[in-house]
């Protein structure tokens, strides 16, 4: 009677490892440990196993598909539906279908930590855009080690091995507490996360607008979550325990602008009178909201063809750089 014959998740399977981890251990890649690769070659050669090269080759076929990945930290609130991560992904969208390529939207807890087996070795798609490099970017240095092709939105003064696309968060940072400054603020409070790549850059161009004017005693930092509510339930918290200690506000984002203009407008405190606003983003809410949002503006459509640019770059197996945006002040009535 002939014997079934092995397949590689049989072999995997027998390997105490995942199926991508032993296609890589077959195929010799280094990012497989040394004793791992032999470990898995041996027990192929035991099983009588080889890869099917037919079945290689149908791996390196273009799927067409791009995936753009939403990478969100494990503790924040922060989810797709946020406005600026839409509009992100709707400029990429555009983009991807203006090269001929289909759009797949993924998130981080979705490809769990192998991205590179859920996206290349499980052929979904073809390369990667990330959104966002979170606290921390370590899974994004595995899958660039491992040799997927991608390019993130983030911050590009990050010191990465990877292509990173984004604004000049710093520069940012500085226009918009310059620019409370220049409007009276003499207590200004940055409300966001600094541990986020990008948010710390703006934290940074606000620290040292701050310090050039000789005000960083009387300046605060409140950190908290990328959320509207979380800026809502923070400011809250703050007039409660600390009563109104500050006259300016410079939020990471429009949307925690927004929830901190909500907390401070239900207590009756005046925007612009008492307290001056400026976000980040200029989402479509910043327009409509009441009073307006002054913001930093993020050239995402611009953002989105780059994206898409150099990723395609990559794939065609040509080396490419970070490249960062522009940004630029839009003044409304919150300040």
């Amino acid at each position: 009677m002939q014997q079934k014959k092995l397949k590689l998740a049989d072999l995997a399977k027998i390997a105490g490892v995942s199926t991508s981890t032993a296609s890589r251990a077959l195929n010799d890649n280094p990012l497989i440990k040394q004793e791992t690769r032999e470990r898995i070659q041996k027990l192929a050669k035991t099983h009588n196993f080889s890869l099917n090269a037919a079945a290689s080759r149908l791996r390196l076929q273009k799927t067409k598909v791009i995936a753009v990945l939403i990478n969100l930290d494990a503790e924040t609130e922060q989810s797709i539906d946020d406005p600026f991560l839409l509009k992100v992904v709707s400029d990429i969208n555009l983009a991807v279908n203006r090269q001929g390529y289909e759009l797949l939207l993924s998130n981080s807890y979705m490809a769990g930590e192998d991205w590179y087996g859920y996206f290349i070795d499980g052929r979904r798609a073809d390369g990667v855009i990330v959104v966002g490099q979170g606290k921390q970017q370590a899974s994004i240095e595995r899958a660039s080690s491992a040799g997927m092709p991608l390019v993130v939105w983030g911050d590009p003064k990050t010191q990465a091995g990877y292509v990173i696309v984004g604004s000049d968060n710093f520069l940012g940072g500085q226009v918009a507490t310059q620019h409370l400054l220049d409007k009276g603020c003499k207590q200004p409070l940055f409300l966001g996360e600094p541990e986020h790549a990008e948010l710390g850059e703006r934290y940074k161009g606000f620290c040292s607008v701050v310090e050039r004017a000789n005000l960083t005693e009387r300046a605060q930092l409140l950190k908290i979550d990328i959320t509207s509510q979380a800026a809502y339930d923070s400011i809250n918290q703050k007039l409660r325990s600390d009563g109104l200690d500050f006259d300016g506000i410079f939020a990471c984002s429009d949307m925690v602008a927004l929830g901190a203009m909500k907390a401070l407008k239900e207590r009756y405190v005046s925007i612009p009178n008492d307290v001056l606003i400026v976000g980040f983003d200029d989402i479509a809410m910043a327009d409509v909201s009441f009073p307006s949002l002054t913001t930093i503006k993020q050239d995402t459509q611009k953002a989105g063809e780059l994206l898409v640019e150099k990723l395609l770059t990559q794939l065609a197996g040509e080396e490419v750089e970070s490249s960062q945006l522009a940004i630029s002040l839009v003044e409304r009535q919150s300040s």
